[in-house]
């Protein structure tokens, strides 16, 4: 009981600590996202509009990548980014940067499997009408990626959720620096292990709470949206 309520009494208090690590952690988590998205969405637009051999097995990769363990993300990472990997001589390894790649990692094929689903649906639908009117492929990816916005949030709000609650792929790349790399999540980690309850509750409070917003905030837009645009 008085470890929660020293918690909140942190939370209220503005604590310096607190301010700086969930700062750090929704920069990396929303730079890690918009990676993702910008490569995510074309990609399953793409696998959802075209057919070549080894599409399928592509499909089943991409979906089986959706869970694919932090830990060897993290891995696989970490020795790209070590002194004696192919991108050692950019110096990333430990840095907010590398955390962000790791995250990206991540969240690419949850974004990419569920936008291909998404278009896929959806072309089923309009093909024959974005053919009889001549629509090339490009226009036919712009248009479905458009017309299925609404229903790409949860795409996008599955990502977010995913890079925001990882621990394993953060601490291995990122080293868990106390004021350079230490996320919500890592630090919740550490301060559980060493029994600063308090500030690991406090950590898990706003964690969870800037989850809920975002997904609230997220949700509110695009019921506006859709009363905008007559849905």
């Amino acid at each position: 009981m008085s470890e929660g309520l020293s918690a909140w009494q942190l939370i209220a208090s503005g604590d310096a600590t607190l301010v700086a690590i969930v700062s750090l952690s929704l920069a990396v988590s929303l730079a890690a996202v918009a990676i993702a998205v910008a490569i995510g969405l074309p990609l399953g637009a793409f696998l959802a509009l075209t057919r070549f051999p080894g599409r399928s097995t592509l499909v089943v990769i991409l979906n089986g990548f959706m869970g694919l363990p932090p830990v060897v993300v993290g891995l696989t990472v970490y020795l790209l980014l070590s002194r004696s990997g192919p991108l050692g001589e950019f110096g990333l390894l430990f840095t907010p940067a590398a955390m962000v790649i790791a995250q990206a990692l991540l969240v690419l094929p949850i974004i990419a499997s569920l936008t291909r689903q998404t278009i896929e649906d959806l072309w089923h639908e309009y093909r024959d009408e974005l053919t009889a009117m001549g629509v090339g492929p490009a226009g036919r990816v712009a248009t479905l990626l458009w017309d299925s916005r609404f229903s790409l949030i949860t795409a996008l709000l599955a990502g977010f959720g995913r890079a925001a609650a990882e621990v394993g792929t953060v601490m291995i790349v990122g080293g868990n620096i106390d004021g350079f790399t230490r996320t919500m999540t890592t630090s919740i980690a550490l301060e559980t292990s060493k029994g600063d309850l308090p500030l690991a509750m406090g950590l898990g409070i706003l964690l969870i709470g800037l989850i809920l917003a975002i997904n609230g905030a997220a949700w509110g837009l695009r019921v506006w949206s859709e009363r905008r645009a007559g849905c």
